[in-house]
């Protein structure tokens, strides 16, 4: 990434948080906040994927995760309990695609600036997304994205992200009570005891069951979310 890029930005980091508050559905508004504060996480990031067998594999052959997260009728063939079909199944009722998510950052986010390592790894953390909401089973509900969020920034350390997570935390307090703040570190606190996601084969994951791929990777239902988001006058 350019150095330009790097450099932190809060005024433009605050001023996309303000319209992202208003307008929870503004998705571009996400990677405005990322691409200003993020420093650099990407980098470290990708250098710690590069060290990896899959990370040198994926890099090496130029793979780009979102040709497989699109290919629909692959997923289609896999079996019911496969993470790959679950995937599909959550896509398909959220009427949502994994080109959504390119749509949006690309409205901000030049990949071109970008070495074409860096871009890769930062366009599969991108694409992983929806991904993640299926296997960690945080809905797409306020809650549920705000959950995933600090899952994310357990994971990659990003400080736009952290910084989505502080205000969506403050925003849903009145609805949710303090409950709201044990839900959201409870899913950090949950992705620090998984595996290191970003440097997984999920375009082999996909083929196998669900609860064998959360079980390999340490990743434990949300009970506190869920119990939350069912029943929000426990708080």
């Amino acid at each position: 990434m350019s150095s330009k890029k790097s450099t932190v930005q809060f005024k433009t980091a605050w001023q996309a948080l303000r319209r992202l508050l208003a307008n929870p559905e503004a998705t571009e508004e996400v990677f405005k906040i990322i691409r200003a504060l993020s420093g650099s996480s990407l980098q470290k990031g990708l250098k710690r994927f590069a060290s990896t067998e899959h990370g040198q594999h994926v890099l090496r052959n130029r793979i780009d995760l979102i040709q497989t997260l699109q290919n629909k009728e692959f997923l289609s063939t896999l079996p019911a309990n496969s993470l790959g079909r679950h995937y599909l199944n959550f896509i398909e009722n959220e009427k949502i695609s994994a080109g959504g998510l390119v749509d949006a950052s690309d409205k901000d986010i030049t990949y071109s600036e970008m070495g074409e390592d860096l871009a890769r790894f930062a366009t599969r953390q991108r694409d992983t997304h929806d991904l993640w909401h299926t296997l960690t089973q945080y809905g797409r509900d306020e809650l549920g994205e705000l959950c995933l969020l600090a899952f994310t920034y357990a994971q990659n350390q990003n400080r736009g992200i952290a910084f989505i997570v502080l205000a969506g935390v403050f925003k849903l307090r009145p609805g949710y009570g303090l409950k709201v703040f044990s839900a959201v570190y409870k899913a950090y606190k949950s992705s620090k005891r998984a595996k290191w996601l970003p440097e997984q084969n999920w375009e082999e994951l996909l083929k196998k069951p669900i609860e064998e791929v959360r079980q390999s990777l340490e990743i434990h239902p949300p009970v506190h979310y869920q119990q939350l988001l069912s029943n929000p006058a426990i708080a």
